[in-house]
């Protein structure tokens, strides 16, 4: 099931995707004294994540875990990584140990490997936040690829072809992702017209493939 929410701009769909965050935080530490989240990269979720820093919440109590990651230095400002915590992350008394980064730089398959055992033991996620690219990608599972949408896939995959650089890179597979409280995309810019277009149509695109219980959330700054 998709819901489709049109904002006017991309402030709008900011404010929005803060407010779905805040909430998804409380009803977790309330109902379960604990918020496991993924993040996205991107410019949009990093404004959202600077925002998340005037939140009053118990920090101490939130998970954080990414959707993917770039095989590259844990310094490099390509990285999703280095982009939450300088917006975010750094500004904030979150246990170390509770952010749990890909460690992408041990090369693609070892880091799929280590993620996927940090993985094991965590249940469903509260809070899935993901981008849509130009392609209809999502995370860094691209068309054409392996996006490991079956039960006996690995939670994270190696990615070694990128289509678009870098081309190494580690992302949580299309059933990890899905299998959360809540999943939400955040999608600005008329360029994604024809992807979401083709999303809507029921095109194969590994969009598509996140498919959690309680269906997904697509917030969009253009008429849908």
């Amino acid at each position: 099931m998709l819901r489709w929410h049109s904002f006017t701009d991309g402030a709008h769909l900011e404010h929005a995707a803060l407010n779905m965050i805040q909430d998804a935080a409380q009803t977790a530490l309330t109902q379960r004294g604990a918020f496991h989240i993924v993040l996205a990269g991107g410019r949009t979720p990093q404004r959202v994540y600077g925002a998340l820093k005037d939140l009053t919440t118990d920090w101490s109590a939130w998970h954080i875990y990414f959707g993917d990651e770039r095989c590259l230095p844990p310094d490099n400002t390509e990285r999703n990584s280095l982009m939450a915590a300088d917006a975010w992350l750094d500004h904030l008394a979150i246990p170390p140990a509770h952010v749990h980064v890909i460690p992408a730089e041990l090369g693609g398959e070892a880091a799929a490997r280590a993620y996927s055992q940090t993985l094991a033991g965590v249940d469903a996620f509260d809070l899935v936040l993901l981008g849509l690219g130009e392609d209809g990608h999502t995370a860094s599972l691209f068309p054409g690829q392996d996006w490991g949408e079956t039960q006996t896939a690995p939670a994270a995959l190696a990615v070694s072809n990128a289509p678009k650089p870098p081309p190494h890179r580690v992302s949580l597979s299309a059933q990890r992702l899905s299998n959360a409280r809540q999943v939400v995309f955040l999608i600005t810019g008329t360029a994604k017209i024809p992807a979401v277009t083709a999303w809507q149509k029921g095109d194969p695109l590994p969009a598509a493939a996140i498919k959690p219980a309680a269906g997904v959330d697509v917030l969009v700054d253009f008429a849908v």
